[in-house]
């Protein structure tokens, strides 16, 4: 009697571990093919079916971008029946190709599974303003900033910036006022109504005389029209060519280095100032030049010398002023040297800064 109690047992413990939901999709991948940026959103359902022998509830389903939404049959689902999750995708400002995955978790086992939908946004037809955001004088621009990446401080670089007349008459362009560095013409010089033109600039950074990142602006003449608020920004990146050192220059060059390149303030009250001294030391054999020093932040200021002699060590003071700054504070301070190996350091000075209490 006690093996039968036994086996009864035996075999409703197996009934009940086998007692359990199943979910079964019939595809668990689809691929949108080809859909339009500005067509709005592109939708699919995935159906599914509880193979189980008890109730599938379907707990939660997650995108992986916000860019999809999911939907699902938010009842239990019985045995042998069916239901289904709708995925949702907006391409809106997403051209391109996207594979995206969304989560599904239930009480069946396994517990997650996973769906994936793909395809390819064909981008949006762009409207003449959207193509040349950018209004001065009746001409359109497609930007009004040009930035030429990093430049040689022997080298000159061209680029170019396109622009369209946008009026029912023909405008003349020219450039009133530029540096002395950048050089400015026009092709062509008159633009005819609905026609193409191109802003040609060429950076001479041997005639600039400057390091690390410099921003200028050029301004124009529309139709003999000479306006502060027709200009374009110009920036660049200038590092020192060191590709024509020899061995035995590289040899003698100076070194810079810095004992540390971190200051943590730690926690102080709105307007405070801070003061902290980095120390550099030239541990080369000629002189060590500080070409530039620039702070991230108007509220931090640097004074340092220009030269450190072999051997020797300066500080470059720091003062952090914290007036109107709340909050963790992470600023920098760019070094650039005639190091060759190490022509620039960035410092940090960091921490955190709380209101003033009232």
């Amino acid at each position: 009697m006690k093996q039968l109690i036994t086996l009864f047992f035996i075999l409703g413990a197996a009934l009940l571990l086998n007692a359990q939901p199943k979910i079964e999709f019939k595809n668990m991948e689809h691929d949108f093919g080809n859909i339009k940026e500005d067509k709005g959103m592109a939708t699919t359902n995935f159906e599914f079916k509880n193979t189980g022998n008890q109730p599938l509830i379907v707990n939660n389903v997650k995108a992986s971008c916000g860019c999809t939404t999911p939907e699902w049959t938010q009842e239990p689902i019985a045995p042998g029946k069916t239901g289904s999750i709708k995925v949702s995708y907006n391409p809106q400002n997403r051209p391109g190709q996207f594979t995206k995955n969304v989560s599904v978790y239930s009480n069946a086992q396994p517990s997650v599974a996973s769906l994936t939908i793909k395809g390819n946004v064909e981008p949006k037809e762009l409207t003449l303003e959207e193509k040349y955001p950018r209004e001065m004088g009746g001409l359109r621009f497609k930007t009004n900033y040009m930035s030429f990446g990093t430049v040689l401080n022997n080298e000159t670089k061209t680029d170019t910036l396109e622009f369209i007349n946008n009026t029912d008459k023909a405008i003349k362009i020219a450039t009133y006022r530029t540096p002395e560095h950048i050089t400015v013409s026009y092709k062509p010089e008159t633009i005819e109504s609905g026609k193409v033109g191109k802003m040609i600039v060429k950076f001479d950074a041997s005639k600039k005389n400057a390091f690390g990142y410099v921003s200028d602006r050029v301004y124009l003449n529309i139709n003999d029209q000479s306006n502060n608020e027709f200009s374009v920004g110009i920036s660049v990146s200038i590092n020192e060519d060191f590709s024509k050192m020899t061995e035995a220059e590289k040899a003698k060059a100076p070194v810079a280095v810095f004992e540390n390149t971190t200051f943590d303030f730690g926690t102080i009250s709105e307007g405070d100032v801070i003061d902290h001294n980095y120390k550099l030391t030239n541990t080369g054999k000629t002189d060590l030049i500080i070409r530039n020093v620039k702070a991230s932040c108007g509220c931090t200021a640097v004074k340092h010398e220009d030269i450190v002699k072999p051997g020797a060590t300066t500080e470059l003071k720091v003062q952090f002023n914290s007036r109107g700054k709340k909050g963790r504070q992470n600023k920098s301070v760019t070094v650039i040297t005639n190091d060759p190996n190490n022509s620039t350091t960035n410092l940090r000075v960091m921490g955190t800064v709380n209101a003033k209490a009232e």
